[in-house]
Order: structure tokens, then C-alpha cells, then sequence
């Protein structure tokens, strides 16, 4: 294995690595190569935790779809049939992108691009930035081998961003939105040629040019960071939030909300992954502070989705439902807390700490956080194998189950105590 194949497993979770071991199981099966690129190797060189799995494929994608599809039990979320892209998910949960190597040109910008199949170089090289013209392959024979047709490899020694060529701004103004995020996101600076490109297309306002879909895709990105306020406030200084809505700024931007945030997340146990809807959460923070007019202005304006503004807006009547559950006298012991929380969506979770008046729900929930959740990991493998315990199986689910119980629920030993005699020998 590769130096860099193994730097990438370790940054990758444990569904995520599934994920790469079914694709390379169904691509041997297929006899074809695929490469992992963009986004994952991008954030793996920069040490942050990898987000987005693309795949890039020389020809067609869909033989692979479709045998994910049934053998993997994948779902298409979406399909771009010019690009030959689809957006799918697996059962565990993980998103994840293939598409077709391909060139794309540029009449003039803002429109949309003739789009000619190609091989996996003339795609990489016809990328946005340096830092994401990487790929991988997947293959047996050449398994880890890094691709990097434009030298990105150094942008990160020297941390730095760089377009892929002259008029990469030019072709498509979204890459203004995009170049300012990865900026703020990764504490990169721009190099001088990519200096004077951005500050050619501003001079231009490229960025009036940007449409609603590439909107939506970079603030779906944002509302997916573990930390999105420093983003926000770097695109409120370039004069870019305000492609969403005018007069988003300033207390628009709730960082007291997003600042809440950071902290509960920082509650959360090193190692344990909570099922958050991040964006829907994001979406209830920053718009906290504005008006209805606003708030239809910016559904608009980034085309949200109707599945998208429900679970926004639904977040304050779930939170509510889970605030009554754990209000309950009915729930005296720890272990019934836990279970209670420990299926419950994270969103909701933070929600209730950042607004519920009852001092009983806030309390509970900083003790499964603090407390409960730890002490539950805590459940030794032996000790759960020892009694016949098989994750797989409804039976070992319940044997785990107990064994948490029986250990949140133990109560504290008390300390020995100290024999007066003795005390009374060793001070003589």
C-alpha cells in the first residue's frame, strides 16, 4: 500500500472506508479503474476531516451505478446526464459522487459548458484550483498512485491557492464564490497570479453572474462545517454574502449563535459520531435574526429545496417533542437518559441547549454528554464478546444494551473506610 492510500484511510471514517472497499470490489468485478478525486485528497493534505468522496471514471459511469446499485444497495439522489454525474448514497449513510473524466468549455461567462468525455488527465488538468487537481487510483496494479498534473502537491507547502489556468474565473464566476471559501476554510493565500484574476473579476462583478444552483451547492457546503462562522465572516468582507439576500451582514450573521454552537459541539466525546443534520441546524442558527422577507429571499435566491426548508423549520417542534421526553419524571436512572438521547438527532440536542428554559432537560443532556456517553464506551470489547455479543444480531444489540445499563446504573462505590487502630499504630 502506498504512502498516500494509507494517509488516507486513516482520515477516513469507518463507513467512509466501506465505501472505498466496495468501490474497489465492484470495479475489480467490473474490470475497470476509478479514481478518487477533488475534494478527499484536497482536505487529507490539508489535515481536515474528508467530506466529499468523487469519483472520476474514464467513460460512462452507469455500468458502476447500477451494479452499486445492486449489489450495494446504493440510491441515486441526483443525475446530471451532460456531465454524466450522479450523486448517490450508501445504506451506512455515506454521499458520495461518480462521474465521467471530461473536458468542459466556456463560450463566455456564467453559461453553461459544452462538456467532450476524456481521460483522466485532461479532466484533472481542466479543474478550478491546483489544490483539487489530484487523484488517486484505485486500481490493483496501481493502487495509491498519486496524479498531479499541475503541481498542487506544492500548494500545499507553501499554502497557498492557485487557479488551474488563466481564465478559470472567467468560465465560471461560482469559482469567485468557491476560491474565497477554501481561503477562509483552509487559512490559504492567494498566489500572485490568482491575485490579479480575482481582483480582475470583481473589477468585472463575475460574481452578479453566479446562478442559484452554484448558491445553493457552496452554502450547502458551508452549513456542513464543523466550524462555518469564519467563512461567513471572510465572505461578508469580500461583499459576497450579499448575493443571497441584500444587508446580509453584520448581526445577520448570529455569531453568538454560531459561537453556542462550537461549544456544544466541543462537548461531544473524542470519537463518538452524533447523527447531525448539520445544514438544517446551520439554517436554524443564522437565520435566528432575520426578518420573513429575508428568509423567502434566500429560499429563493439558492433554490433551497422543499425537503431542505421543512427540516429547518421543523427543527423548533422536534426539539420541543424531545424537550417533553426528557422533562419526564419516568426518567430517574441514567441508563434511561441515555437511551433516550443516544437515538435522538444531534440537531435537536443542541438546539434544546442553546434554548430550553427548563434547567432539568439542560441538565440531562450536559450529563449524557459529559457522563453517560463516555462511561458507555467505556463497555469493554472483551467483556461484550465474552457474553456472546454480535453487533449483527438483534440478540447482541440486546446484550449491549444491558451491559451500558448495568454500568451507568451501577451506583459509586463508597471509599473503605480507614481502621481507627491502625490510624492509631502508625501515628505511634
Amino acid at each position: 500500500m502506498s504512502d498516500y492510500m494509507f494517509m488516507l484511510e486513516s482520515h477516513l471514517s469507518q463507513s467512509q472506508n466501506f465505501v472505498i472497499s466496495e468501490i474497489q470490489r465492484m470495479m475489480d468485478k467490473l474490470q475497470i479503474n476509478v479514481f478518487l478525486t477533488g475534494g478527499a485528497l484536497r482536505d487529507m493534505l490539508a489535515g481536515l476531516p474528508v467530506r466529499d468522496l468523487n469519483f472520476t471514471i474514464e467513460g460512462s459511469p452507469f455500468k458502476l451505478v447500477k451494479a452499486l446499485e445492486k449489489d450495494a444497495g446504493i440510491s441515486i439522489l441526483k443525475s446530471d446526464e451532460v456531465r454524466k454525474s450522479y450523486e448517490i448514497v450508501f445504506p451506512n449513510g455515506v454521499l458520495a459522487e461518480i462521474s465521467m473524466a471530461r473536458t468542459e468549455k466556456y463560450s463566455k461567462p456564467g453559461t453553461k459548458p459544452r462538456v467532450a468525455p476524456a481521460t483522466i488527465h485532461e479532466d484533472l488538468c481542466g479543474r478550478d484550483f491546483t489544490i483539487n487537481c489530484l487523484a488517486i487510483s484505485m486500481a490493483t496494479g496501481s493502487r495509491g498512485l498519486l496524479l498531479d498534473p499541475t503541481n498542487g502537491l506544492s500548494d500545499f507547502s507553501f499554502r497557498e491557492l492557485r487557479t488551474a489556468s488563466t481564465h478559470t474565473l472567467l468560465d465560471d464566476p461560482s469559482r469567485v464564490l468557491k476560491l474565497v471559501t477554501l481561503q477562509a476554510r483552509l487559512g490559504f493565500q492567494f498566489d500572485e497570479r490568482t491575485k490579479n484574476q480575482y481582483r480582475k473579476a470583481r473589477e468585472e462583478k463575475l460574481e452578479k453572474l453566479i446562478s442559484s444552483e452554484s448558491l445553493h451547492r457552496e452554502i450547502v457546503k458551508i452549513g456542513e462545517e464543523y466550524n462555518p462562522l469564519p467563512i461567513l465572516e471572510t465572505l461578508e468582507k469580500e461583499g459576497l454574502l450579499e448575493l443571497y439576500f441584500p444587508g446580509f451582514s453584520g448581526t445577520k450573521l448570529n455569531a453568538v449563535g454560531f459561537g453556542k454552537l462550537l461549544k456544544f459541539r466541543g462537548m461531544v466525546p473524542f470519537g463518538t459520531q452524533l447523527k447531525e443534520d448539520r445544514f438544517s441546524l446551520f439554517l436554524h442558527t443564522i437565520t435566528e435574526k432575520w426578518t420573513p422577507k429575508e428568509k423567502l429571499a434566500f429560499i429563493k435566491n439558492c433554490k433551497l429545496s422543499k425537503r431542505e426548508v421543512d427540516g429547518w423549520k421543523g427543527l423548533e417542534a422536534k426539539s420541543k417533542s424531545l424537550q417533553n421526553t426528557l422533562k419526564s419524571a419516568k426518567l430517574q436512572k441514567p441508563s434511561l437518559i441515555y437511551f433516550t438521547l443516544v437515538d435522538a438527532p444531534a440537531e435537536l440536542i443542541f438546539v434544546l441547549l442553546s434554548k430550553s428554559p427548563l434547567r432539568i432537560v439542560q441538565d440531562r443532556i450536559k450529563n449524557y454528554l459529559q457522563k453517560y456517553l463516555p462511561a458507555a464506551m467505556e463497555v469493554a470489547e472483551e467483556e461484550f464478546l465474552r457474553e456472546g455479543g454480535n453487533l449483527a444480531t438483534p440478540k447482541g444489540l440486546l446484550i449491549r444494551k444491558k451491559l451500558i445499563a448495568a454500568k451507568l446504573d451501577a451506583r459509586p462505590r463508597k471509599a473503605p473506610t480507614a481502621d481507627p487502630a491502625y490510624n492509631h499504630q502508625a501515628a505511634v
